[in-house]
């Protein structure tokens, strides 16, 4: 069985080497779909009998791992140096670095990635992460899972 919560978040990127607008400094209001797969607990008096995962579950561990460190964040490449060190002469500016260019691709890929060790701590063997979908705008997202990330 897959079940999937959804979450939204604003943040800041850009994509320095683009040949369109996207080059430049802007934001989005992201969504990110979190999906896991297991079976359904079927503990008789239990209160997530009949349940994967009670979804607030699966938000409290995605909020205090993920968003609420990405959310009214700027998201960087660690290699962006022009606006990593203009980001970084901003007092208490909230920014987090990325070993990639932050593409929705990339986004979906490192939120995959963070949040699946921490799924696989609290729940293994009962359930895994199954997929990060990533909404960059209503009309356009980036998948990862376990075979592509």
């Amino acid at each position: 069985m897959r079940i999937t919560r959804r979450l939204e978040f604003d943040a800041g990127h850009r994509i320095p080497n683009h040949k369109s607008q996207c080059r430049n400094l802007h934001g989005h209001r992201y969504v990110i779909e979190i999906t896991l797969e297991g079976e359904v607990r079927n503990t008789v008096g239990a209160a997530d009998d009949g349940m994967v995962l009670d979804f607030s579950d699966i938000k409290s561990l995605a909020r205090k791992h993920l968003i609420d460190a990405w959310d009214h964040a700027f998201l960087v490449w660690r290699e962006d140096k022009a606006v990593v060190d203009f980001l970084a002469a901003l007092p208490d500016h909230k920014t987090v670095l990325l070993d990639a260019v932050p593409t929705a691709e990339n986004l979906a890929r490192a939120a995959f990635d963070l949040l699946a060790p921490v799924y696989r701590e609290n729940y293994a063997p009962r359930l895994i992460l199954s997929k990060i979908r990533l909404y960059e705008t209503p009309n356009c997202w980036a998948e990862a899972d376990s075979e592509n990330r």
